[in-house]
């Protein structure tokens, strides 16, 4: 019952992070260019629940991003499954309780994310490469998903924990005999 709740939950800051996305951001860019949450909130869930639930998530989340605003369908839910394997990966390997891990993990799953979208774009819809544009576009979009990451560090440690608790609590009842 309670992954459920933490499901209903993390769907409702899914939609509020695209409210953010859609009609906050674009009036506090940096070089025109806006910060994408959806790699943050998508490491988040999958550092602190199980594999299966961020993977799941990745997929809807990056179909429902993919039907709204994107030339093809597919594309985000590709690279947000792959940010949320990466994430799991992080989370066996590394300390969630560093501010210095998570900001690597969010520039690293970034530019991943970001480098793949340009590529996937590039071979389905086909435009000119512009490879200097592309990297000003990662760098700045990675800058701009760090320093959110670093103001929102404690909110999501406080949040993650206590999915953390429901996630991936040993069930296992000891016996004293």
């Amino acid at each position: 019952m309670k992954k459920i709740f933490i499901g209903i939950m993390l769907f409702l800051v899914f939609m509020f992070i695209y409210f953010l996305e859609v009609d906050v951001f674009p009036f506090i860019t940096i070089a025109g260019i806006i910060p994408n949450l959806f790699i943050v909130f998508i490491l988040f869930v999958g550092l602190f629940a199980n594999s299966i639930f961020a993977i799941g998530f990745a997929v809807v989340g990056g179909i429902l991003i993919d039907s709204v605003n994107s030339p093809f369908i597919g594309g985000t839910a590709i690279m947000l499954t792959i940010i949320a394997f990466l994430a799991s990966y992080f989370d066996r390997n590394f300390s969630k309780e560093n501010r210095i891990t998570i900001i690597l993990m969010v520039a690293g799953a970034t530019a991943i994310y970001e480098i793949g979208i340009y590529l996937l774009r590039f071979a389905i819809v086909g435009f000119d490469l512009e490879i200097m544009a592309a990297v000003k576009i990662i760098l700045i979009e990675i800058l701009y998903n760090v320093l959110i990451s670093i103001i929102i560090y404690p909110l999501m440690q406080k949040a993650g924990y206590a999915i953390d608790r429901v996630f991936k609590r040993n069930n296992m009842l000891t016996r004293y005999f």
